[in-house]
């Protein structure tokens, strides 16, 4: 079998990113790998509403922070880091669960 194990990789549909990353070049890349880009203009207005998407990525974040290990991160091998951002993302999910009922 040819190819790499596992199943196939697959593009987003879209890409939200800050003003940070407003060039032509960067749209045009990805536009010309079928993905649209949604990237907030420099010298504009705030409000555009790119941020609420991203609010959730942060609020997420911190809610991760709130465990020490996560916040600075202690282990050498990669392998416990992700073992314990798994437990941390279980206990959010716990928590998260545990206070809509």
């Amino acid at each position: 079998m040819r190819g790499k194990p596992g199943r196939p990789r697959r593009r987003p549909d879209r890409l939200s990113a800050d003003r940070g990353y407003d060039y032509d070049k960067y749209r045009r890349e990805l536009r010309r790998r079928g993905i649209r880009p949604e990237i907030g203009r420099r010298q504009t207005a705030h409000g555009s509403g790119l941020g609420r998407y991203r609010w959730v990525v942060e609020r997420t974040f911190a809610w991760l922070h709130q465990f020490k290990r996560l916040l600075v991160r202690y282990d050498r091998r990669h392998d416990m880091h992700e073992a314990f951002l798994a437990i941390g993302c279980c206990l959010v999910c716990f928590r998260r669960l545990q206070n809509s009922f």
